[in-house]
Order: C-alpha cells, then structure tokens, then sequence
C-alpha cells in the first residue's frame, strides 16, 4: 500500500478543509489502493464470499477504509455512521443476473463538537455471483447531510438511484413476499 499523506497535510496543500476536501483525500487514498487490497486480501474475501456472501464486500470496505477512519479520527472528525455508511438505507441496482451492481451508501462526516462538514458517499461495483469488484468504488461529497436532502442531491445525479428502494424496505417487501 501506499504511503497515506496526512489529511492535515492534504488540506494545508490544498487550502481547503471543506467536506469536498475530504472527499478529494479520500478518492486519492481509493486511486491508490482499491486493486493493492483486492490482491492483499484475495483468499481471504472469497472465502468470505463462500461463507457469507454479500458481506464479503463490507470485509474489503472495512480494509478499504480502515486508514482514513485513523486521518478523520486524528483531526477530531469522524462519520456518523463508520464509512462506508449504513447498509440499512443505502440503494442498489445493477443487471438481471447480479453481475454488475452498483450499492450507494453514505455517511455523514461530524466534528467532535458535533458540526457536520457534510457528507461522503461511497459507490460499490459488485457482482452476487461470485466475489468480483469490476472497477475503483467511488465517492461523491456533499454539503448536505440530512438524509432526505442527501436521497434529493442524489436522485438528481442519478435517475438508477432515484429508482431503487433502500434496502431495508426492499428486504422487508422480499420478507413478505417469502410468507
């Protein structure tokens, strides 16, 4: 992996400090090391895949993010829920065999005082049939961070994810229709 400039560092060089700062930081830290932690951890997530399916991919986010938990963390930030976001409310949609997903999931990003700069989103590339990310995963910053704000800013990017449902009423809608 690569060696992680500071976010400090990145916002002193970038005289920025804002939420799409943050996001910046975190898109370069992805660049570098999406496919050096698919190769790292390889036999270890499809294992994970075998076993548990999906949460495979939230093994490789946790990877994925560790590092920048420890930047935001250092400098008295933090993500409301832990990056990548909550599974809960986040939306998916993909093709009808599952090979090529897309899941967006967010967090808003607080101050220890309990401001919130914003929020970052974290887009997944996944497929349901066997362990496989088909390209870098990528994140989207922005100023809001109430949720239903955050739902607007993005269905207004786009028309997919105004279309999906969050996947807890998907899965609870799936639940019913199981009975």
């Amino acid at each position: 992996m690569s060696t992680m400039q500071s976010l400090l560092e990145f916002f002193a060089e970038n005289k920025n400090d804002d939420i799409f700062a943050i996001g910046k930081y975190i898109e370069i830290h992805i660049t570098e090391n999406w496919q050096i932690l698919l190769e790292k951890h390889h036999d270890k997530l499809l294992r994970a895949f075998e076993r548990a399916g999906d949460m495979a991919y939230g093994a490789y986010l946790n990877f994925l993010f560790r590092p920048v938990h420890i930047q935001l963390k250092q400098i008295n930030l933090y993500p409301q829920p832990r990056l990548p976001g909550d599974f809960s409310i986040s939306r998916e949609w993909g093709n009808k065999e599952e090979t090529n997903q897309q899941r967006w999931m967010w967090s808003s990003i607080k101050s220890t005082k309990g401001n919130s700069l914003g929020t970052i989103v974290t887009i997944i590339f996944h497929d349901h049939n066997e362990f496989r990310i088909s390209q870098k995963p990528g994140i989207i910053a922005l100023a809001q961070t109430d949720k239903n704000a955050v739902v607007d800013a993005l269905s207004q990017l786009s028309s997919d994810f105004q279309k999906a449902r969050e996947f807890q009423i998907e899965y609870e809608e799936y639940l019913r229709n199981q009975t």
